[in-house]
């Protein structure tokens, strides 16, 4: 005689799975989110560090611009914009800043009076990169 499973077993596992993944499926919607905050948040952070970087390097002051309507952050010495990153585009997230500009001076130092915040969103997921008067990053 062979064994085999029947119909009503059948069914009651797949009844069972379904409802594994009906739970799951926000638990893996939330952490998808916070995958794709997280490596906005690491290009905000890199591009930052970069123009830090680029200001030292060329011993002239460096811009970090940030569109906030088209999501995207633009690098820039003088009149030359050096780098363009789309974190928006690329990484599915929204944009908003306290300020819009925040500059190095040749020493590497921020100009400005204030802190600049970088709040990247993504549904219902939220985290905030944080630039100093001087410069430095902390997230």
């Amino acid at each position: 005689m062979r064994r085999a499973f029947t119909i009503v077993e059948l069914t009651i596992t797949i009844c069972v799975l379904g409802v594994l993944s009906a739970i799951a499926m926000p638990w893996a919607g939330e952490l998808l989110d916070r995958v794709h905050i997280r490596s906005a948040v690491v290009e905000i952070e890199s591009t930052f560090s970069g123009a830090r970087h680029i200001a030292i390097a060329r011993s002239a002051q460096a811009t970090v611009d940030i569109d906030t309507a088209t999501r995207t952050l633009y690098v820039s010495v003088g009149a030359d914009t050096l780098r363009k990153r789309e974190v928006g585009a690329d990484h599915g997230v929204q944009l908003s800043a306290s300020r819009v500009r925040m500059s190095y001076s040749a020493t590497g130092m921020g100009y400005g009076a204030a802190n600049l915040s970088v709040f990247v969103r993504r549904n219902a997921s939220v985290d905030t990169v944080f630039v100093s008067r001087l410069g430095r990053l902390r997230h």
